[in-house]
This record gives structure tokens, C-alpha cells and sequence, in this order.
């Protein structure tokens, strides 16, 4: 991994017109080592290898609900580079990163131990931050004797620490910058601190509590407890001191002190996160039926992960019934009307689930969720032109979602649609760096092309990747 980054790297540096985007960058200080451009090379290889090694959610609910809360504190940042992916790792522990080039990943975990949307959006900020401030570029150009190699094996050790292997991270990110150890940890000293402060403005600017900060951290502490010498993965990387948690605190006290009122989507969401660490659908059905008995302020949250777990074990009806008074109360709540359309697919009404879906597609046209229920629903009914149709149009919008171009290839498959099959393995091998299989899928579309338009959309993907290839080293 490090010697491709490196040549992705030194390719990027080479491309015409860099050197001349670089003189219109602004100065954050120390200066700008490595371009945004660069960055965003650096970025899309980093990703081709996370993909490969980490386990990603295939639930489009809570992968909109994170990207519609990163996009809502974008706004207030002063983040640039604004062309992110936004990852949803399936991983219980409490993390979260953010990749040079625009790469922001989030640990479910994080969701499931964050008591309130602000305390979650308190860590995103803090990622955001590391990227407007440049703070890779930064401490390139801190460290002018820095290698390319070290530069790599610190994204290297970020893979393996965000896939779920803290001890090979760090021994990455250690190894790789052994030789500057004194200097770099007060610099990171540095890029902590600006990067809380910077967060924390990002925060109250996008109208949440700035106290989500350091009540974060409060709950990071607790965890860290429990872990006892194994703290979570976040705090590997980003030390929680007494001091740290103070100045968050003061800083909070600060902002004007008013009530701020939780996201409810945000508790639904944790819901999901908690249903999904659950494998025995009886024990979830027990488990938030007894955490809804409790009441308190979770109260619907656990009403409605009890409705998820009732439908996974196959009681639609009891789902039913507790899902009502609900849709009821809040009858335009996206979470809601895809539970109830869920209960539809797993029973086997798919004329109902389709006819729900179709008119909320019409009321939230290109809405991700919707659209990806919609496309379940007509394969399970058999459905596969309606299904291949629906999601070969997302597709084109959603370029960067692997798990859609998965189902898509499912879909046509099914149809017997073999060339669009073909095409959509290659995107998705493609977005997981696999580009010899990626490029076989192609070939093996090239005869079934029918057209001359085709065929030369197939031939610019193939020499697309193709230098992908090259430049990743994999022929």
C-alpha cells in the first residue's frame, strides 16, 4: 500500500497544471506542501484499499442520514475541497476519520455511543477541521525532510486502524515517522487543539450545542474505562487529556446559553446501529421491548427499533400494530414509511411496499433510501426491467456507492441483461481497486456492445482503467 501511494503521489505531482493551482492556494500558515489536487489522488487511492479491507453498512437510511449531517456542517466549515465520500464502516468502535482529498469516514460504533446528534456532530466537525486546516499539507511542509514513504505509511496505518487493527495502525503510523517522533507529537499537539477550536465554531455555526464537544468526550472517558488498557480507536489517535476536555468545556461557555433540542432521526439512526450489533432476532426482540418498558427519553427510539426487530423475526403484525401510532404522529417521517414498507417486503406484499415506495419516490424524487428500497421490492417481486431501470438511472448520480452498483449487477443478472451485468461488476470491482477484474468484466462486454456509442464508452472505461492500473501498480 505504501509504495502505491507513493506513485499515485509522485504521479499527481506530475500532472499538468498543478503547479499552477498550487500558486492560488491560500496560506494557512506553514504553507501548502502538497496541493488539494494532490490530496485528492493521495485520497481515492487511500480508498481503493479501505474498501478492500473494511467492512462498509448496506443500509441506505443511516448512509443518507450521515451524509445529509456531513453536508449540513460542510456548509459552515471552511472546507474547499468539497467533492467528499462520505464511508459508513460497520464496526462497533468508537471512530471516525477524515483522508487528505476528502475521504470522511464513520464508525456505526460512534453512533451507538453518542447520546445526542449534537455529541456525534461534535466529532465530525473535528475531521472536518484536520481538512480545512490542510493539516496533512501542513505537516509535510513542517517536516522538510519527510519522505514520501512516511507520508504513505501514515494513510497505511489509518486503514488498518479504521478496519479494526489499532496495534497494526499505530505500528504503521510509528514505524513510518519514527525518525521525527519529538518534533511531529508536539505538532499534533498543535493540529488537536486547532482542530477542536476550529470544530467547535464549525459546531455552533451549524446551529447545535458546542457543548456536544466535551460532552463527547465524557462519554469517551467512560468507554475508555471499560476498555481498560485497549482505550477505543479514536482516543489512539487522538489523546483525551484532562486539559483537552477543560478547554473544550470553556470554550462551550462561551456561545450564549440556550436549549437545544436533540435530532430525533438521530436516536432513530442509533436505534438501527444497536439492531444491527444484535444477531439473534429474538434476543433484539427481547432487548428493546425491555429498553421501551424503561420509557424515559429513548422511549421511541426503542419503540422503534423494537418495530425492526419484530419485522427481522418475522412478527409482522405485532410491527404493524406498534408502528401505527407512529405513522400517526409523524405520517411524512422518512424512517417511519420505510419501516412500514419494510414490514411489506418481508412479508411478501410487494404490490403494497411498491406502491408506498412509488409515490414517496414521487414526493422525494432521487431520494438514495427510497430508491434503494424501491429497487428491493421489485426484485423480490420479480420485477427485474423495473428494477434495473430504477437503479441504473441512480447509478449515474450515485457513481461512488458500491454496494448499489452490487445490486445493480444482481438485478441484471436476474434480467439477463448481460451486458449492463458486466458493466456494473467492472464499477464496482473498480471502486474496490480490483482493476484486472475490473477490466475482464469489460472485455467481456465489448462484444455484446450493439452500437458504436457503446462500444467507445466501453473503450474510454477500459483505458480509464487501465492507467488506474498502472499507476496502483497491478500489471
Amino acid at each position: 500500500m505504501t509504495r502505491l501511494l507513493i506513485l499515485l503521489f509522485c504521479l499527481a505531482a506530475m500532472c499538468p497544471g498543478l503547479h499552477a493551482q498550487e500558486s492560488d492556494l491560500p496560506s494557512f500558515g506553514e504553507g501548502n506542501a502538497v496541493s488539494l489536487q494532490q490530496e485528492y489522488y493521495l485520497g481515492r487511492a487511500w480508498l481503493m484499499s479501505f474498501r478492500r479491507q473494511a467492512p462498509m453498512t448496506d443500509d441506505p437510511l443511516m448512509q443518507d442520514y450521515i451524509e445529509t449531517l456531513v453536508y449540513r456542517l460542510v456548509e459552515t466549515s471552511q472546507l474547499q475541497e468539497r467533492r467528499l465520500i462520505i464511508l459508513l464502516v460497520d464496526n462497533p468502535t468508537i471512530n471516525a476519520f477524515a483522508v487528505p482529498g476528502g475521504i470522511v469516514g464513520v464508525h456505526t460504533g460512534l453512533i451507538q455511543k453518542s447520546e445526542s446528534e449534537a455529541q456525534l456532530a461534535s466529532v465530525l466537525t473535528h475531521e472536518l477541521a484536520h481538512l480545512s486546516q490542510r493539516h496533512f499539507s501542513r505537516g509535510v511542509e513542517n517536516r522538510k525532510k519527510s519522505s514520501a514513504a512516511m507520508m504513505a505509511g501514515l494513510l497505511t496505518g489509518l486503514v488498518a486502524i479504521a478496519a479494526g487493527s489499532p496495534d497494526a495502525g499505530m505500528g504503521a503510523i510509528m514505524g513510518g515517522q519514527a525518525a521525527a517522533m519529538d518534533s511531529q507529537l508536539s505538532y499534533s499537539r498543535a493540529h488537536e487543539q486547532e482542530a477542536d477550536r476550529v470544530g467547535m465554531q464549525n459546531l455552533a455555526a451549524s446551529g447545535m450545542d458546542p457543548g456536544g464537544a466535551a460532552a463527547m468526550f465524557t462519554v469517551m472517558q467512560r468507554e475508555s474505562r471499560a476498555y481498560g488498557s485497549r482505550p477505543p480507536e479514536f482516543l489512539m489517535t487522538h489523546p483525551l487529556t484532562e486539559k483537552r476536555i477543560a478547554d473544550a468545556r470553556n470554550r462551550a461557555g462561551q456561545y450564549p446559553k440556550k436549549i437545544y433540542q436533540d435530532n430525533t432521526e438521530f436516536q432513530l439512526m442509533r436505534a438501527r446501529v444497536e439492531l444491527s450489533f444484535i444477531d439473534d432476532p429474538k434476543k433484539a426482540v427481547e432487548h428493546f421491548r425491555d429498553k421501551r418498558a424503561k420509557a424515559g427519553r429513548f422511549a421511541v427510539a426503542a419503540q422503534y427499533g423494537w418495530v425492526l426487530a419484530l419485522t427481522r423475526n418475522g412478527e409482522f403484525d405485532e410491527a404493524r400494530k406498534l408502528l401505527k401510532p407512529m405513522r400517526s404522529y409523524a405520517p411524512y417521517n422518512l424512517a417511519y414509511s420505510l419501516a412500514e414498507a419494510n414490514i411489506d417486503i418481508e412479508s411478501e406484499d410487494y404490490a403494497r411496499a411498491i406502491k408506498r415506495l412509488e409515490y414517496g419516490l414521487e414526493l422525494s424524487p432521487g431520494s438514495h433510501p427510497i430508491t434503494m428500497y424501491l429497487g428491493e421490492a421489485y426484485f423480490r417481486a420479480g420485477y427485474y426491467g423495473k428494477a434495473d431501470k430504477l437503479l441504473s438511472a441512480h447509478a449515474k448520480v450515485k457513481r461512488n456507492d458500491a454496494q448499489l452498483w452490487y445490486m445493480l449487477a444482481e438485478v441484471q443478472g436476474k434480467e439477463g441483461n448481460i451486458l449492463g451485468l458486466r458493466q456494473s461488476r467492472a464499477e464496482y470491482f473498480a471502486l474496490n481497486g480490483a482493476m484486472k477484474m475490473a477490466l475482464e468484466q469489460l472485455n467481456l462486454a465489448l462484444p455484446l456492445a450493439q452500437d458504436n456509442v457503446t462500444a467507445e464508452r466501453l473503450h474510454n472505461r477500459i483505458a480509464y482503467f487501465q492507467a488506474v492500473g498502472r499507476a496502483l501498480q497491478q500489471f
